[in-house]
């Protein structure tokens, strides 16, 4: 039997009567006992005598300690005694309150927000003609500072720290609140275009972006801009349905450009999300958007995209098991001096988890040329990715491509990524 066992066994029979001195007036005699019984009481006795002594010297001497202190105050520069807890000494104030333990740096963090850092180092082997990148590189450190700014706000901005400099990659308000159940966003937005388009590096399942994102949606950079965004949950009993659409100054590089301040581009997008089973979902997009392009005044582009993603996550083994399917497709249409100018191109990815922290995965990339359909590109990859933790991941990734110029590339790509601070989620 522990210590605090016996304690409480001492005091249920102290309080039933049962440790009470024999003899005692106004008491009953003591019942019948045996000889071992009575030794273990009085053992028991002895013991529960013993605490109780011990008890009272350590309150008589917090109690003249007390007393002590109250009768000679300590000067208001002298420093609490090492016996007080950190930061409750003085916390109380003159009033008495009870002091709030680590309340400095709680009060502290109400004006300070989320700060969180990602390095994606990248690197290269074997041959790519076309499109060669360096052998080894620090590609992106984004810096990602995120707070809520009232109960009607939130302010997000994302900083991307490259060997050319530094970029805002996202800046932005959000208020959750607008009357008429509406969400909205304004400052520099990735858009709502597709699935892959408002993914950052780092989310993404692949080192780098497929062909079709490459050669018809503006590559990394892709449909980004300074505008607003409104968003709005349609009820219905079938599926959760939300419809997105977005403004924007006109300028991405690649895709649109703006020649005059009314050359405003327009995205919008429909986003259907259903579950299957208990472990997989179904979810869908439809795109479009509309803006001018670098032809000159008056020349415009259409996008039109389409995406499906299915993920499957058992429940009894879901940090063990997981698949996800993914494609897109988009058909972009171009103005040009030569005529309008249509290209088509798609994706499709799976990425299995065969244990804990392992991912295999494959992609397949079929996309022609914005600005000239007749070039077309095709691509092959393999990847294998390793998960230490939640905070950093080791991928490698074989890529073969085909490009229009009769060119093949044969590569193995490799990426470190690592992150510190609080870091928010991202869309899903």
């Amino acid at each position: 039997m522990t210590r605090s066992e016996r304690f409480v066994l001492l005091s249920v029979l102290a309080s039933a009567g049962l440790l009470a001195p024999p003899g005692l007036a106004g008491q009953d005699p003591a019942p019948p006992e045996t000889a071992q019984v009575a030794q273990e009481l009085a053992a028991l006795r002895q013991e529960f005598q013993n605490i109780r002594e011990t008890y009272e010297a350590r309150f008589a001497d917090l109690e003249s300690r007390l007393i002590a202190l109250e009768s000679n105050p300590a000067p208001a520069t002298q420093q609490p005694s090492a016996t007080v807890p950190a930061g409750a000494a003085g916390a109380g104030g003159p009033s008495g309150a009870l002091p709030v333990y680590g309340g400095a740096s709680a009060l502290s963090k109400v004006f300070n927000p989320d700060i969180a850092v990602i390095g994606d180092f990248l690197g290269a082997a074997g041959n790519n003609p076309v499109k060669p990148s360096p052998a080894l590189e620090m590609h992106e450190s984004e810096a990602s500072f995120q707070a809520i700014l009232d109960p009607y706000a939130r302010a997000d901005f994302f900083m991307a720290f490259g060997e050319e400099g530094v970029d805002l990659e996202e800046g932005y308000i959000t208020f959750p609140a607008v009357p008429g159940g509406l969400l909205l966003k304004a400052g520099k937005l990735r858009s709502a275009f597709g699935k892959v388009n408002p993914m950052h590096n780092h989310v993404l399942s692949w080192t780098d972006r497929p062909l079709v994102t490459e050669n018809l949606v503006g590559g990394e950079e892709g449909i980004s801009d300074a505008g607003f965004s409104v968003a709005r949950l349609i009820p219905n009993p079938w599926v959760f349905l939300e419809a997105a659409g977005q403004v924007y100054r006109g300028d991405s590089p690649g895709v649109f450009e703006s020649h005059e301040r009314g050359d405003l581009s327009y995205v919008g997008h429909l986003r259907g999300y259903q579950d299957v089973t208990e472990a997989s979902n179904l979810d869908m997009g439809f795109s479009y958007a509309h803006g001018h392009n670098d032809a000159g005044p008056g020349f415009t582009t259409d996008l039109y995209g389409a995406d499906f993603t299915f993920r499957y996550r058992p429940l009894r083994r879901a940090i063990y098991r997981s698949f996800v399917a993914r494609s897109e497709l988009v058909w972009s249409r171009r103005d040009q001096i030569d005529g309008r100018q249509g290209a088509f191109g798609y994706f499709v990815s799976g990425d299995y988890q065969f244990a804990r922290r392992w991912y295999g995965g494959v992609r397949y990339d079929d996309s022609e040329r914005a600005y000239d359909a007749g070039l077309r590109d095709e691509g092959y990859s393999l990847l294998l990715t390793y998960w230490p933790s939640e905070f950093s991941q080791i991928r490698g990734q074989f890529k073969r491509t085909s490009y229009a110029e009769g060119e093949d590339a044969n590569e193995f790509l490799f990426q470190f990524q690592f992150s510190i601070g609080a870091h928010g989620a991202h869309p899903f």
